[in-house]
């Protein structure tokens, strides 16, 4: 999958499965997804998050120790999907 595709989807899975109130194209690819500076997403965020990326691209977060690298960034999402996806 395109990287620029991939990201496209992961803002998109964001923006509807976290119901944000911004548009999906606002998000950068680096844009701190928990602090304060950028989206401020909690931790409640974060397991509706992890459920959403399983469901939409197949592939789990297994520990909040990954979570925590995983989630930085829509980058750091599209960098442990293409690490872990299923595979074809």
């Amino acid at each position: 999958m395109a990287e620029e595709n991939l990201n496209a989807r992961i803002r998109q899975t964001l923006v509807s499965s976290l119901m944000l109130k911004v548009a999906p194209g606002s998000i950068g690819d680096e844009t701190p997804l928990f602090s304060p500076e950028g989206l401020a997403l909690d931790s409640i965020d974060a397991l509706e998050l992890a459920v959403a990326i399983e469901k939409t691209f197949g592939v789990a977060t297994p520990s909040a120790e990954v979570a925590r690298k995983a989630f930085v960034s829509v980058n750091t999402i599209a960098a442990h999907i293409n690490a872990h996806k299923p595979s074809a």
